[in-house]
């Protein structure tokens, strides 16, 4: 019989880490070096033999430690986390640093972002002046991830089809089951490698989704960093719920992972000191960022043959482009102008702004920018069609000399002679500006005692290497 209850309980089982959090000062200590903010000593008090009786058994150890760039200089480091990882000692280290405080109102320059299906992230920055009007910070930029929701698709598709493989394994074994045969050693294998490759294709969506909500929420806060905005504002993931759309419209609305991104959203934005803020997602497509008519949505003019109206056109004020870049002037201007409205929300602590009011709708406008002072370019006719620029007539270069004697080498082009008028064609399917005459025309002009470039006169006998040779008829 054991003797104590602590016999009966086996081995426990305790990760190959050690928590120093847990230890006081007597025990651990930590503090950046003197030579250089990058670097930190990690001093530990550990036993110099596996029984340690007393405090002579137990010594003073110093362990440098290299920081990454990613810690700032000013930052309070706390004690790590050892683990052993492929025969190396790691430590997971904490820091605590200090962050600009953000604030729900006295925004002047925030960006807006739209979600999309086919282009996940639209976002762009406007600026509210002193009069109230706002203005566009440029065109915008997109975050395009079609290669990666690709990817995911043909993930989930493989995932459909395994789930359905091992249901159709499951309702073969318990067809067996039930009559009283023994069970298929074969198909139990199977179904347990059906099983094996779904948690391994489940692995590969988490990995691949949080890759690509961590890189869209830092190309977010990038931009608003870039446009020196103090507040993003987002569209409101309650009204983009994946149901009651379809089931193709269903699974594209769930595979873009909005959750994860608005989330590490606010993580990133924190560390610099910018506000997050969602709004209403409400009509931002539908009406016009300069003149809020209801827009026209077609196909996009350079894309004709790709599905879908991402093309929006205004009847009022003559606006069109692509309706995701309307859709965050349409955000951003709407935060700017309901920014005395923002609340923090009592469940998650995030800030948001619940509903749109008709007096503040009304001026989020986005006003054109004046056009830069110099000639108007903007077209306002037909085009006036200037003649074109006539080619040279005939060379410029004299033609070469004369050589002595009865035979002579052609010239080259036209003589250069005082005339302002050019000879008259000496063919009638040759013009002046000819360089060859039709093959199927025997006729040669003759015409050099005229002295106008016309190549002189042949001789009676034709010559061969400047020598004369005698005709012979038959």
């Amino acid at each position: 019989m054991p003797a104590d209850v602590f016999e009966l309980e086996g081995v426990p089982g305790v990760a190959r880490m050690l928590l120093l959090s847990a230890c006081d000062g007597q025990q651990a200590t930590i503090e950046r070096c003197a030579d250089g903010p990058g670097r930190v000593v990690l001093r530990l008090q550990l036993p110099v033999r596996p029984d340690p009786r007393s405090y002579r058994d137990w010594t003073w150890v110093a362990c440098p430690i290299a920081l990454p760039p990613t810690v700032p200089a000013g930052a309070v480091v706390h004690l790590p986390t050892l683990r052993v990882h492929q025969g190396r000692v790691r430590a997971d280290l904490a820091y605590t640093h200090a962050v600009p405080k953000t604030r729900r109102a006295g925004h002047t320059v925030a960006l807006g972002v739209d979600w999309g299906l086919n282009t996940l992230l639209s976002a762009g920055a406007a600026h509210l002046h002193e009069d109230g009007r706002i203005t566009a910070l440029g065109t915008g930029a997109q975050f395009r991830a079609a290669g990666i929701l690709a990817k995911q698709h043909r993930l989930r598709r493989h995932a459909e089809h395994l789930h359905a493989k091992a249901d159709r394994h499951q309702r073969l074994t318990d067809g067996r089951a039930q009559q009283g045969l023994t069970p298929n050693l074969p198909l139990e294998h199977r179904q347990a490698l059906i099983q094996d490759e779904i948690h391994h294709v489940s692995a590969r969506r988490t990995h691949l989704g949080d890759a690509l909500a961590w890189s869209a929420a830092r190309w977010a806060v990038d931009q608003a960093v870039a446009a020196r905005a103090t507040v993003i504002y987002l569209e409101d993931l309650r009204s983009m719920e994946a149901r009651g759309m379809g089931r193709t419209m269903n699974t594209r609305l769930s595979q873009t992972v909005r959750g994860q991104i608005a989330e590490h959203i606010r993580h990133l934005a924190t560390e610099v000191g910018v506000a997050v803020v969602t709004v209403p997602a409400r009509g931002t497509s539908k009406h016009c960022p300069n003149c809020l008519t209801p827009l026209r949505h077609r196909k996009a003019p350079d894309r004709p043959t790709t599905p879908g109206w991402k093309w929006a056109l205004c009847p009022g004020c003559g606006w069109q482009g692509d309706r995701d870049q309307g859709a965050w002037r349409r955000i951003a201007a709407r935060g700017l102008t309901h920014q005395t409205k923002t609340v923090v929300d009592r469940t998650s602590g995030d800030m948001t702004i619940h509903a749109t009011i008709d007096h503040f709708e009304a001026r989020a406008v986005i006003t054109p920018t004046a056009p830069k002072a110099g000639r108007d370019r903007s077209k306002t006719g037909p085009t006036r069609h200037k003649p074109p620029r006539p080619t040279p007539r005939r060379r410029r270069t004299p033609s070469p000399t004369r050589p002595q004697g009865p035979a002579g080498k052609r010239p080259e082009g036209h003589a250069h002679t005082d005339r302002t008028r050019l000879p008259r064609a000496a063919h009638r399917h040759q013009d002046v500006t000819t360089i060859s005459t039709p093959t199927t025309s025997r006729h040669r002009p003759q015409g050099g005692s005229t002295g106008r470039g016309i190549p002189p006169p042949r001789p009676r006998h034709p010559t061969t290497m400047g020598n004369p040779v005698a005709r012979h008829h038959v």
